[in-house]
């Protein structure tokens, strides 16, 4: 995660791109946000805001191409002002979510039967976001609703960027995180699960795909459409679920201005049921309905999008590679 928007060539090559914060910088910036308070350095959002703006560069040039597409027209200067500067007042909120500082937010949920009926079976689940507002926010309802347990999903070298950034930033913050890519990865994230803990994972951007090949095959990468263009997204978090028969449920908490954010939880798919009729084993699921999930939750990205479009933070080009309209349904992803 990154302090400031980024840019790639492909939605597959951010993965490549330097992170621009530094621990300095950050700790610099957890200072003042812990001294001032949040209503003082909210002011400070203004001049970074706009520094990007005039600075502009790819980053810019994405944002500015994702507004004419989620707004139906050319977006003009308080449209690209406000996406960039909820960019950064959800940065600066990330340091007192961390910190725990929940009174200064007020936080809606909506949806959250939909999670407990799934934790109350007992088995975890993959709670699936993406960069669209705020994951932190659900720290706050975690402690709300009694403390669900919310380890999160991504690569080693990934992982390492975050834990550098949390030290930076709240550095007595406890986030779980478990690093895919290590042999003993699945291990780990199964037993989590089995204690009726939740896997989040971003899934918006296409990786390697995180299951081993030698036990799903390979991954595939699906062209979607999204905001009006097939858009690459991978199936691999699908599958993984598929593999430790999970559910699987959509999150995503989307900053609404001011202090409010609102929470939403949608089910995806469930493929937590390892038994079939007879007490025979169930097939494994099939790609059709591993497909079905991904459509959904591309469908539900682009719906959240729509009603609140200053929340998308892939400051990238995420509709580069487009394989035309011939071959616009996947292609091979190949999982390492």
């Amino acid at each position: 995660m990154s302090a400031t928007p980024e840019s790639a060539g492909n939605a597959a090559a951010w993965t490549t791109q330097a992170e621009r914060s530094n621990a300095s910088a950050l700790r610099i910036m957890r200072w003042i946000a812990v001294t001032l308070g949040r209503r003082l350095t909210r002011l400070l959002l203004h001049p970074i805001t706009l520094y990007f703006l005039l600075a502009g560069g790819p980053a810019m040039h994405a944002s500015v191409d994702y507004l004419r597409r989620v707004l139906g027209r050319e977006p003009g200067w308080r449209d690209r002002y406000g996406h960039v500067h909820h960019f950064a007042a959800t940065i600066l909120d990330r340091v007192y979510l961390l910190r725990g500082d929940f009174d200064l937010f007020q936080i809606d949920a909506v949806g959250t039967d939909n999670l407990d009926d799934v934790l109350r079976a007992g088995r975890g689940a993959f709670l699936l976001g993406g960069h669209l507002g705020s994951f932190e926010a659900l720290r706050a309802v975690g402690v709300q609703r009694g403390g669900a347990s919310v380890a999160m999903l991504m690569y080693e070298q990934n992982a390492q960027l975050l834990m550098h950034m949390l030290r930076a930033l709240a550095p007595d913050a406890v986030l779980r995180i478990i690093g895919l890519g290590r042999m003993e990865a699945m291990l780990e994230l199964r037993d989590w699960l089995d204690a009726g803990g939740v896997a989040g994972l971003l899934a918006d951007r296409t990786l390697l795909g995180p299951v081993p090949a030698a036990a799903t095959g390979r991954s595939r990468t699906h062209w979607i459409d999204f905001l009006g263009q097939p858009a690459a997204f991978s199936d691999g978090p699908f599958r993984l679920a598929a593999l430790l028969r999970r559910p699987v449920v959509f999150m995503t908490g989307l900053y609404l201005g001011g202090n409010r954010y609102q929470v939403h939880f949608v089910p995806l798919a469930d493929f937590s049921d390892p038994v079939g009729p007879a007490g025979g084993f169930k097939r494994a699921p099939s790609d059709a309905a591993i497909e079905a999930a991904l459509r959904c939750y591309v469908g539900l990205l682009e719906q959240h999008c729509r009603e609140a479009p200053r929340n998308w933070f892939n400051f990238f080009d995420f509709w580069a590679g487009n394989p035309g309209p011939q071959d616009a349904t996947h292609a091979r992803h190949d999982s390492q």
